[in-house]
């Protein structure tokens, strides 16, 4: 099999592989850039593994007229810069301890070892310069049939980090046949090992739930975490109850990880997924707003188009309301919508706290009449 995606042939790319095959090293391409190719997704970084030591990688690329910068040596890691495009490249190499976040690593000529120490048979997939397409472990099969599976035996796998365990309801969601149930042996494993995530810290947990989220259709993955326990420990009290309708009713629509995370409920959820406090806020709006009155203009207008169509659709998939025909129109008129008194307009008679009070209360009264009454009819 082979990778016959135009990116492969790139100048610059070719560029780094052979200034290492042409000293004598295996340069191949790994991970993400080729699994994407096999399944029809676009590529994101490109990533590569050699049998040349990190010293060897940064002599042949500065001896070829390419810039190196050492981003992690430690691990084998050499990022190659060539045409302003950087290229990972990283040693051949193996765990020689573990502690469930991190590894001590050495490096190793051999790609059988560096490949049994990825997490999934899809990411451990290789190609060379021409894109032939290298499996050691059997990874094509798991590809063609969209089957996440971990490498080797999943427990082992995911003491090594455990972090995988969400990795895996993410790759599901990313890559997996959504009419195929997650592998039965992946998931006993993550259930057997859940209380790992606990050794964790906050950041790595709300990044990869951020990316788990924003998958086209999170639902699978996350009722599949709910089942085995592993939702409560991320996320305590939440319920994924309203995932899947809340992704039917956003067709159409982006998806949004804040948006879904917050139909999940749950407890404290900007400080365990350690939120941004853009992010913060806006999940509390969009869980204070899912219970008020407010409907989509005035959703629109005191928050803006997109915090109110968020609202309805949670609405929607919480509270079970239907959608009225028009709401995408009233919430592009609410966004637009000013309100017309300004506080010059009552400045000769109100001042100070009566001047504000009045000023709410006519909005009030603009607002109720569904924004029609002009600024000489709220003034009078």
């Amino acid at each position: 099999m082979r990778i016959t995606d135009d990116w492969i042939r790139a100048d610059d790319l070719q560029r780094v592989l052979a200034c290492l095959t042409g000293a004598g090293h295996r340069a191949l391409l790994v991970g993400g850039c080729v699994r994407n190719a096999l399944l029809g997704v676009a590529a994101g970084d490109i990533d590569i593994a050699t049998d040349a030591d990190p010293a060897q990688v940064t002599g042949l690329a500065q001896a070829a007229g390419l810039r190196t910068v050492p981003t992690g040596i430690d691990h084998g890691t050499v990022t190659v810069v060539a045409g302003g495009h950087p290229f990972e490249i990283t040693t051949f190499r193996s765990d020689v301890e573990t502690d469930g976040r991190r590894a001590v690593v050495e490096f190793t000529g051999s790609l059988a070892a560096d490949a049994a120490r990825r997490d999934f048979t899809m990411n451990a997939l290789y190609a060379d310069a021409s894109g032939t397409v290298i499996d050691p472990l059997g990874g094509l099969p798991d590809i063609a049939a969209r089957r996440v599976r971990f490498v080797g035996r999943p427990g082992d796998r995911i003491r090594e980090d455990y972090l995988r365990i969400l990795r895996f309801f993410r790759f599901h969601a990313l890559y997996g046949d959504p009419d195929q149930g997650l592998d039965p042996d992946g998931l006993a494993a993550c259930a057997a090992n859940g209380a790992g995530i606990e050794t964790l810290s906050r950041e790595r947990i709300g990044h990869e739930m951020r990316k788990l989220l924003s998958a086209p259709d999170p639902a699978p993955g996350v009722a599949a975490m709910q089942a085995t326990g592993i939702l409560a420990r991320v996320l305590p009290g939440a319920d994924c109850g309203a995932l899947a309708p809340l992704v039917h009713l956003e067709a159409g629509t982006p998806g949004s990880a804040v948006r879904r995370l917050a139909s999940l409920g749950g407890e404290d959820a900007a400080e365990r997924l350690r939120l941004s406090r853009d992010e913060a806020r806006r999940l509390q709006c969009l869980r204070s707003e899912i219970g008020a009155g407010a409907g989509p203009a005035e959703l629109a207008y005191r928050h803006g188009a997109e915090i109110a169509r968020d609202v309805l659709l949670l609405r929607g998939a919480l509270l079970g309301q239907p959608l009225a025909p028009g709401w995408r129109a009233d919430v592009d008129r609410g966004a637009a919508a000013v309100f017309p008194v300004r506080a010059a307009d009552l400045a000769d008679r109100l001042s100070g706290p009566a001047l504000g009070a009045k000023l709410r209360a006519l909005e009030a009264r603009w607002i109720a009449s569904d924004f029609e009454l002009s600024r000489e009819q709220l003034i009078a």
